[in-house]
């Protein structure tokens, strides 16, 4: 990818060079995750392409797994489940390891009964090579606002498929562990830019919503409009204790009561009692996340 620690990769590249199989690109400078994406797909050959980060690892049945979904022809994507391999470094990374599960295996898999994944995830996703190259040149000149986009590849990317017809799709049991943020402020910058991609990409997808099952719509009215009713209740709650000096118990007994319930359902699907402590997430969510996520509203264009 052009980037300054391309010299500690060259042994694995020379470990390479006279293997037919295998095909290294080398840019000439950094030009960002896209423009990679498309340099390595133009020169592809195969009937599919598989996108791993370079941060992931991917479980030796994973490429099986993938290729066992993309069989059938009307499928354009497919996505593996991901974990934090670095889950036990600290506390932030052991809820964001939580976090994935829940997204992959509550908001995907319900996504994928219905042939539409909203965002393949690009630690480990499968893409059908003659559907990207249908894409590409829609996928490479992305504007928002009159400037090109340099984020949000994973959703810009799944959009399109959808938007050419094709379903997208979640394989659970195909495992992909990637390393996650370790502190908060890394942590909420990475949250920022999949909040602008995902304010973004959700105002182009929304015309293809009356096409899907009635549940996406209500899918993606649920993950627009929910944090921004908790954001009403908390600025209420708050406003009433500062106007009045009384404790709002009802908003807080009620944010509690739906935690403990989110997380008992996830610790019972998943047989493990440690979801029990994502309810710690729920601060972090209301004084940190929806205040980004705010920013980001009125700052889309950055």
């Amino acid at each position: 990818d052009g980037s300054a620690n391309v010299g500690a990769v060259a042994p694995v590249h020379a470990s390479y060079a006279h293997d037919p199989r295998v095909s290294v690109i080398l840019l000439p400078s950094n030009v960002g995750k896209r423009k990679a994406q498309i340099a390595a797909i133009r020169r592809s050959a195969g009937d599919l392409v598989l996108n791993v980060d370079s941060d992931t690892e991917i479980a030796s049945d994973v490429v099986s797994k993938l290729v066992r979904k993309m069989q059938d022809p009307a499928v354009g994507a497919a996505m593996g489940q991901l974990t934090a391999s670095n889950r036990n470094d600290s506390w932030l990374t052991g809820l964001i390891d939580m976090e994935y599960w829940l997204a992959c295996n509550e908001e995907r898999a319900a996504q994928t009964r219905f042939g539409a994944v909203m965002c393949c995830c690009g630690p480990c996703a499968m893409y059908r090579r003659s559907a990207l190259m249908l894409l590409l040149d829609q996928y490479e000149t992305q504007f928002f606002r009159g400037k090109p986009s340099d984020f949000g590849e994973d959703r810009h990317l799944t959009i399109l498929m959808l938007k050419a017809g094709f379903r997208t799709e979640y394989v659970p049991d195909a495992i992909a562990a990637t390393v996650v943020p370790d502190k908060l402020l890394p942590y909420l910058r990475q949250q920022l830019r999949w909040a602008r991609s995902t304010y973004r990409d959700t105002l182009l997808g929304l015309h293809l919503l009356p096409g899907l099952d009635r549940y996406l719509t209500l899918d993606v009215l649920g993950q627009n409009l929910g944090p921004l009713l908790l954001a009403i209740s908390s600025i209420a709650a708050i406003a009433q204790l500062a106007l009045t000096d009384s404790v709002p118990w009802w908003t807080a007994l009620t944010i509690v009561a739906m935690t403990m319930v989110r997380c008992s359902v996830a610790a019972l699907r998943a047989g493990e009692l440690r979801f029990l402590g994502f309810a710690l997430h729920t601060p972090i969510n209301i004084f940190l996340l929806l205040p980004m996520k705010a920013y980001a509203l009125c700052t889309l264009s950055n």
